[in-house]
């Protein structure tokens, strides 16, 4: 037989297009449409609804950017259609190709009840099936214009991206809005085509199954009667039955389909446009759920789920029921979808906290997996977090975008820096956004790595950002493909019916340790520098408060303020979300955010200060507040006191130019460029900065990435680099004991103060630098004499390693990469501290010195950048950074030094000392979190975990009298089969493995 794929697989796709598509609404009328365009902020559903309208005719052009229209719709179903299914279709100017990152509509019932929402892929609303004939229509549309930032040709710098500077011009012509008959038969004949034509194109051309399917279409368009679609549909229908009803093969992969919609709780909108997006994905969703017995629906983020219940009670009881149901699923566990790299340990663990809490107050129910399908890698410190909360199982997506690696799992065991494991898998689909093409389904298949041990993968299923979810021809396709012969077998599940299922299914899976790290998006660490320093600054004060709070409660009986507590740390763990910290979110929300971190700080100042007042009473005399779990200038942690007196800091003017500073232990040249040429530790008698190299080194390198501009940084951008060593001014500071520096290149200015610690060898570097370069990444590089294949990184609740070589691929990748409080670099017995008060981003690099064959190891801190995509003023402003070179020291130094860079001295006079309320007489042991208990109660939790990579023992006191004590979760619940630790009144005994995080309840006699 001559081979006519090419023909038939062409005329498949006219008919398609031209005849069958247009079919399947063969009749239609007009709608009578007026509009009342809302002034400012959207308004509440009742005053849209209650609003005066305009006529506007199809073709106007309507919707200033952010805009809020609210349409009226009107008309009568012709008495001629009686007996038949007509539905809506109101299309608002929608491009098909974009769903979720355009104009948006949520459909009301005059008596404002929602009845679902309108997007690119979904602009259908059923009026009824069947009519009667002459029903009168009326419907109100609340419309955003969101104007499209990520446009065809992305990544261009646009004005858009907030209110403040969009202009009023309107983005969108109104379109198609009739009344309209449709033809079912006919609809189901285009998802019979679409399965089986989807199906031919990615069987193997040697496949008989293939020109099964091939016959079968073409019977199937020869039974039909181009100018009569819908009378012969039927018959076509007919013609495909057998090639549909193939069994699958028994070794098909199993694919599990969740209903999905990945909503970025902001990004190229503000935050009051998720609050919509939400609301409008969920009235798809329980509307389609209500038409679809199988289908099954999974949301994450209990902060979205929160914004639909405070701000549309009218879809959150449509939410409720569709819960109790079992098919609309909380998942994931967490207030948002957050970046794991950079929140600290407690905002992490506070994200299951809230998460897992919500879900379980409103609903009973406990997500036993963290859903992070788009974050951007994940720090080796989560898989003990997860489990800390009670969950076992992770499922993301987007280390599929790594651009030089291939992971090499699909399904495996995450094991984190202290040996927790936790079950993880990558769908194999390769997108969140699956919409159950065939091309998608056998991708999922062909690529999944772990066949012949397993045959299971994931498929979130559905249209994301706002594009409304899934859609009905989705749930359509995944009934053909959830038995058919050559294709992947689709079922709906919830995602604990897939994890149960997979992980019975590989009890074996392969073991993945350290981070997973993405090998894109790393400038996400240093972009928007004020969004950040805005989250590091939030997450400290919350320890303080919660400290000097439970302190205060308990030994002054001043009020914990829970409600207060509770609002602040949600605040702080929504501005974690995945875009938000990581500085990839148009202007609008990175102002709104620098706004909110400085009315948090206010806010929580006032709680510390109130607290503390209580604590010290009234007196003159002088008291140190330490905040740090380690004790500082001899006040214990968190306990306040006299300090004790300081040693002296000598400023001498150096003999080549530039002055020196010494404290006794440390000896630093600063010459007259302002850079350090030597960092002497005088009690190891070993110099710090490399022969010939200089430290303090500002340098500056072209930024301009090929793609996703905010997000990434690539490694070409080494190739030229400029060293900022022109100065303005080297000067003694006003201290008399510091060295002020000043610079100025291209737009901008810094301006340096160098001073060193009177009590360790610390030298501190506080750096201001008026911004206002485009396209340009600025780091601060420190040349290190000292010889080392790895370097550690301070993670949630511990440190982990990475190479200082790229001898593999995998570790050429990461030639950018996170930290917390400090990175170390050491030899055996001597190593240097980098810490800071406010960054991330950081490369560690080496070379061997041909003069006397030593190595340099060249540690730098991202300070900023200026990309122009999606906030084209990224960072022009003033920014302040604190680091500090701590020579000489071990990790343990690393980890105090990093402590007390974030939590600054706070001096107040009273009348009293304050002891802790809780003690630790060992270093290795931190404490995180010293708060009363989330339930009211009034016992004391602490949270705690081993930093110095050892086993160690401990004994924690307590500062009150203990009737009990008990180890929980993190959700502060008793941990079934964990024994209380040995207790001797108030005295309890801890024994750590190397990082292990633990949480104790202690009850108050």
């Amino acid at each position: 037989m001559h081979d006519d794929r090419i023909l038939v697989e062409a005329r498949l796709k006219r008919v398609l297009e031209e005849r069958i598509r247009p079919a399947v609404y063969p009749e239609s009328v007009p709608l009578d449409v007026a509009v009342w365009h809302a002034p400012g902020e959207p308004v509440a559903v009742a005053e849209g609804l209650a609003a005066d309208v305009e006529p506007i005719e199809t073709g106007t052009r309507w919707g200033a950017p952010w805009g809020t229209s609210w349409f009226r719709i009107t008309g009568t179903v012709p008495p001629a259609w009686a007996g038949r299914t007509v539905e809506a279709l109101l299309d608002l100017g929608f491009d098909e190709n974009m769903p979720g990152f355009q104009c948006e509509g949520l459909v009301y019932r005059p008596d404002g009840t929602p009845v679902k929402g309108l997007n690119p892929r979904n602009q259908w609303v059923r009026i009824g099936a069947p009519v009667e004939g002459g029903e009168e229509v009326r419907l109100h549309i609340e419309a955003a214009s969101n104007p499209v930032i990520l446009d065809y040709h992305p990544f261009l710098p646009t004005q858009l991206g907030d209110r403040e500077t969009a202009g009023s011009e309107p983005q969108y012509r109104l379109e198609r809005m009739d009344l309209a008959v449709f033809d079912e038969t006919v609809w189901q004949l285009v998802m019979d085509l679409e399965v089986l034509g989807e199906l031919m194109a990615e069987l193997p051309v040697e496949s008989a199954r293939r020109f099964d399917v091939l016959r079968a279409v073409v019977r199937a368009l020869d039974a039909l009667d181009l100018q009569d679609i819908g009378g012969t549909a039927d018959a076509a229908r007919e013609r495909l039955t057998e090639v549909l009803s193939a069994p699958a093969a028994a070794s098909a992969h199993r694919i599990s389909a969740v209903g999905h919609a990945h909503i970025d709780s902001a990004w190229l909108w503000p935050l009051r446009e998720t609050v919509r997006k939400v609301a409008r994905t969920t009235s798809n969703m329980t509307a389609l759920l209500e038409d679809e017995p199988d289908f099954v629906f999974a949301m994450s983020q209990a902060q979205q789920w929160a914004w639909v219940k405070e701000h549309r009670p009218e879809v959150w009881a449509r939410v409720k029921e569709a819960v109790a149901e079992g098919r609309f699923v909380p998942a994931g566990g967490m207030w948002v979808e957050a970046d794991t790299n950079m929140p600290g340990s407690e905002a992490m663990a506070r994200q299951f906290v809230y998460g897992k809490r919500f879900f379980l107050d409103e609903f009973g129910i406990e997500s036993d997996e963290a859903w992070l399908p788009d974050t951007f890698g994940f720090a080796a410190g989560l898989p003990q977090i997860i489990k800390a909360a009670g969950s076992k199982w992770l499922l993301t997506q987007k280390i599929s975008w790594s651009q030089i690696n291939k992971f090499p799992h699909h399904t495996f065991q995450w094991e984190g820096i202290d040996g927790t494991r936790i079950f993880t898998h990558f769908p194999p689909v390769d997108t969140y956004n699956c919409s159950m093409k065939g091309s998608e389904i056998a991708h999922a298949a062909a690529n999944f790595k772990d066949k012949g041990v397993a045959r299971r993968s994931l498929a979130p299923t559905g249209w994301g950002d706002g594009g409304g979810g899934t859609t009905r021809e989705m749930v359509a396709k995944a009934a053909r493909l959830r038995d058919l012969e050559g294709s992947a077998t689709v079922v709906w599940e919830t995602p604990r019916e897939f994890f149960t299922k997979a992980a019975a299914e590989y009890p074996d899976a392969p073991v993945w340790v350290g981070e997973l790290y993405l090998e894109l998006h790393r400038a996400t660490l240093t972009s928007q520098a004020g969004t950040k320093q805005g989250n590091r600054r939030s997450e400290h004060l919350l320890r303080e408060a919660e400290l000097w709070a439970a302190t205060a409660a308990v030994r002054t009986g001043l009020p914990y303020p829970h409600e207060d507590l509770d609002r602040i740390w949600k605040t702080v763990l929504l501005h974690q979300f995945h875009d938000i910290l990581p500085g990839s979110s148009i202007a609008w929300v990175h102002r709104e955010a620098r706004a909110t971190y400085r009315r948090v700080a206010e806010e929580l100042g006032e709680i510390i200060e109130n607290a503390q007042r209580s604590l010290a009473g009234e007196g003159t005399t002088r008291l140190l507040f330490n905040s740090t779990p380690h004790t500082r200038d001899g006040v214990p942690a968190g306990g306040a006191g006299t300090p004790r007196s300081a040693g002296e800091v000598a400023l001498a003017s150096r003999a080549q130019g530039g002055y020196v500073l010494d404290n006794g232990r440390l000896r630093v040249e600063v010459d007259g460029r302002g850079l350090v040429v030597s960092a002497y530790d005088l009690t190891a008698e070993r110099e710090a900065v490399a022969p010939g190299s200089a430290a303090n080194l500002l340098q500056i390198h072209p930024d301009f990435p090929n793609m996703w501009d905010a997000w990434d940084v690539d490694e070409f951008y080494r190739n030229t680099v400029t060293d900022l060593v022109d100065v303005d001014d080297v000067v003694p500071g006003e201290d008399g004991v510091s060295v002020r520096i000043v610079r100025s290149f291209g737009a901008s200015k810094v301006v340096q103060v160098l001073s060193l610690a009177p009590d360790a060898p610390r030298l501190d570097i506080d750096t201001e630098v008026d911004w206002h370069e485009t396209e340009k990444f600025l780091k601060l590089a420190f040349p290190l004499d000292v010889h080392a294949e790895r370097y550690a990184s301070e993670t949630q609740f511990g440190h982990f390693y990475r190479p200082t070589h790229t001898n593999t691929s995998w570790d050429a990748a990461k030639f950018e990469a996170c930290n917390h409080r400090f990175v170390h670099i050491e030899e055996p017995g001597w190593g240097v501290a980098l810490v800071n008060d406010t960054t991330y981003g950081h490369d560690v690099t080496r070379t061997v010195r041909d003069e006397d064959g030593g190595t340099t190891t060249v540690v730098r801190v991202s300070l900023l950048r200026a990309p122009r995509f999606p906030d084209p003023e990224t960072d022009q402003d003033v920014h302040r950074f604190r680091h500090a070179m701590v020579a000489g020291g071990g990790i343990a130094d690393a980890v105090r030094e990093g402590w007390r860079i974030n939590l600054p001295q706070r001096r107040l006079t009273g009348a009293r000392e304050v002891a802790p309320l809780i003690g630790v007489d060992e270093d290795a042991v931190v404490v995180t979190a010293v708060k009363l208990a989330d339930d009211g109660t009034g016992d004391v939790v602490v949270r705690c975990h081993e930093a110095h990579g050892g086993r160690t023992r401990a004994t924690l006191t307590a500062g009150f009298d203990v009737a009990s004590v008990a180890v929980v979760d993190l959700l502060e619940r008793p941990l079934h089969g964990e024994a209380a630790p040995s207790r001797d009144g108030n005295r309890i005994s801890l024994r750590l493995r190397p990082f292990e995080l633990v949480t104790l309840r202690l009850r108050r006699v």
